[in-house]
């Protein structure tokens, strides 16, 4: 990939070979005052369609409420889900591996919903309505999970804590349950990606200042989610591990309630962007397009259709410009005799913009399933970490440590390494490169999977220790639970790598009209990684427990080989790693029109054509 100083560079020698070359023709005066003119005129149409809502709206004031909205929801869904491994095995009486399924197949959904949300969000409701809507489904969710606990589950009184075991619950207890879940899971997905997006359009990509917020917008998103989950993490955890889910619960619909009133209280204030209509037709049009003149040879891009003036043919979208890249879908904006007879056809006829959407759609699945295998790591810390936790000496004289509680050691990781790398790294990195990002995503998220890989060692080398120190006739090992803090640190670390970079890089990387898409992106990785996760397990143990085996995941985990399972994570990372290196050095970045990389361009060729003037 060209740097960007080389890119510039060589269209700054491209405007003074055009200004040499219409100087000998036409006279170098009144040639020189033309350009200058078209070149002001770019300048001003750019920063104008880069500013769709220069408003006094948005800021910092209205998206840190979107912030303090993140943490309140992060804490009432994490006071569900990271304990719930748990809860299955202990209250509903499921086994080890079948309590990690399903905690991996919630999850799943969970993030899965967040491509229901963000297509809404684009195409229908736009992104206010969108968030408001999923957050009152979220607060439903947690109302019925309430109501389902304390009147249907716990039978006798207390039990849940692991010492008194339940009563089997009854079926409507069961389904109340799952729905209530599910209603969480579906709540929550639909509004996380949707949130991050909104919350990046309280800032104007055409004011440098606030281009520059908008970074960091995204490192303080994920930094609030943690500090939400925190909370949920040791105090929620403590109480639900000693049999009181039910409060747990309770203190998540509140925390959801606050968060929804915090959101609803910027109303005015906010900046919003209209949503630009369904993107699946719009996609499918180029293909057809594409499919239906495949004997034809795409002509120069300069040639290629494109609608006059400065307005886009995607309401509310900016133009983008033209890119060498999948070169078989430029036929779709290839003008025929056919296409001059008569009215267009999006079906026959398509805008380079709908092309570069299309275009950019299938450049960014690449580097998005590379970032699926990190997923399966991420899911083990709610499920596989817990359970390991669980069979290990976790007493400090009296007080009982809840396994679960163990995530906050990846938390307060998040916390230190997101300062750390603002602070530090992305000046020094700065500084070194001469990129004001620091460290680019696609680089950010590759050091995200090699730590996580780590993470996986780190784990499988803790639970070998762990089976050394299982005395017979004992669940639980000598071996103290600290020994899983390096692997929630490493994970933590991981995070803010990838995920930060996740969501910058596909919200960045997104056109207009599917912002909310790319972040969704971001989400739907997760959810394909606890899915994979489940499929990984179910395959694992249906090879390795076979008649008197236990496989290496039994219910009784002194009997298995969990660390050979983190190993078999820790290979799989290694290989997509280098699958991915060969995606990131292949992709080429979206240039729309008005961004920062356009307009330095047309700013770098206005001064040459000043100086000639």
């Amino acid at each position: 990939m060209a740097s960007s100083v080389d890119l510039l560079n060589s269209t700054n020698e491209a405007a003074r070979k055009q200004v040499r070359e219409d100087n000998r023709c036409t006279g170098e005066s009144e040639t020189a005052k033309r350009n200058l003119y078209e070149v002001e005129q770019k300048v001003i149409a750019g920063k104008s369609k880069a500013s769709l809502i220069r408003k006094s709206t948005g800021g910092w004031k209205f998206a840190s409420l979107l912030l303090v909205n993140q943490g309140l929801a992060t804490l009432a869904f994490f006071g569900v889900g990271v304990n719930l491994v748990l809860f299955l095995t202990r209250v509903l009486d499921q086994e080890n591996a079948v309590a990690a399924n399903s905690v991996s197949k919630w999850t799943g959904t969970v993030y899965l919903c967040s491509l229901v949300g963000a297509f809404l969000s684009d195409s229908y409701w736009g992104r206010y309505l969108t968030c408001a809507i999923f957050q009152l489904i979220f607060v439903v969710g947690l109302v019925l999970l309430s109501l389902s606990s304390w009147l249907f589950l716990f039978n006798p009184s207390g039990c849940g804590d692991g010492e008194i075991v339940c009563m089997p619950a009854s079926p409507v207890g069961v389904a109340i349950f799952y729905l209530s879940i599910y209603l969480v899971a579906f709540g929550y997905g639909g509004y996380q990606p949707t949130i991050a997006t909104f919350g990046a359009d309280q800032f104007d990509e055409a004011n440098p200042k606030e281009r520059a917020s908008k970074a960091v917008f995204f490192s303080y998103f994920y930094f609030a989610l943690n500090v939400g989950s925190l909370f949920s993490n040791t105090i929620l955890v403590y109480y639900e591990d000693t049999g009181k889910w039910t409060l747990g619960f309770v203190v998540s619909l509140g925390s959801a309630i606050i968060a929804l009133l915090s959101f609803l209280l910027g109303t005015p204030g906010y900046r919003y962007l209209k949503p630009c209509g369904n993107p699946l037709p719009r996609v499918a049009q180029v293909f057809v397009a594409a499919a239906r003149k495949w004997d034809i040879v795409p002509v120069n891009s300069d040639d290629l259709y494109e609608v006059e003036g400065p307005d886009s043919a995607i309401k509310g979208s900016r133009k983008i410009y033209h890119s060498n890249e999948i070169e078989f879908l430029d036929k779709a904006a290839t003008i025929t005799e056919d296409d001059l007879c008569g009215p267009k056809n999006p079906w026959r006829l398509c805008t380079v913009t709908q092309v570069e959407e299309a275009k950019c759609v299938l450049k960014m699945l690449p580097i998005w399933l590379c970032t699926i295998i990190y997923s399966v790591v991420f899911t083990q810390m709610a499920s596989l970490f817990v359970e390991q936790g669980d069979v290990m000496k976790s007493n400090l004289g009296k007080f009982h440590l809840p396994a679960a509680s163990m995530s906050a050691f990846d938390i307060c990781s998040v916390l230190i390494c997101t300062g750390i790398y603002r602070q530090v790294l992305v000046p020094l990195a700065g500084k070194l490169s001469g990129n004001t990002k620091g460290i680019s995503e696609l680089k950010r998220m590759g050091i995200g999977l090699v730590i996580g890989m780590l993470a996986m060692v780190a784990a499988g080398a803790t639970e070998i220790a762990r089976l050394k120190h299982v005395l017979p006739g004992e669940k639980i090992s000598s071996l103290s639970i600290f020994w899983q803090i390096p692997q929630y640190v490493l994970v933590g670390a991981s995070e803010v790598f990838m995920y930060v970079g996740q969501l910058e890089f596909f919200n960045g990387q997104a056109p207009d009209g599917i912002k909310s898409f790319g972040s969704s992106l971001c989400m739907a990785s997760m959810s394909l990684g606890n899915y994979a996760s489940s499929f990984l397990v179910n395959m694992v143990m249906g090879i390795t427990a076979r008649g008197k085996n236990p496989g290496w995941i039994p219910d009784n985990l002194n009997t298995g080989h969990l660390d050979r399972f983190y190993f078999l994570i820790a290979a799989l990372t290694a290989f997509d790693f280098v699958i991915y290196v060969f995606c990131a050095k292949w992709y080429k970045s979206i240039n729309l029109e008005g961004s920062e990389k356009e307009i330095q361009i047309i700013e770098i060729q206005k001064d040459v054509v000043l100086r000639r003037v």
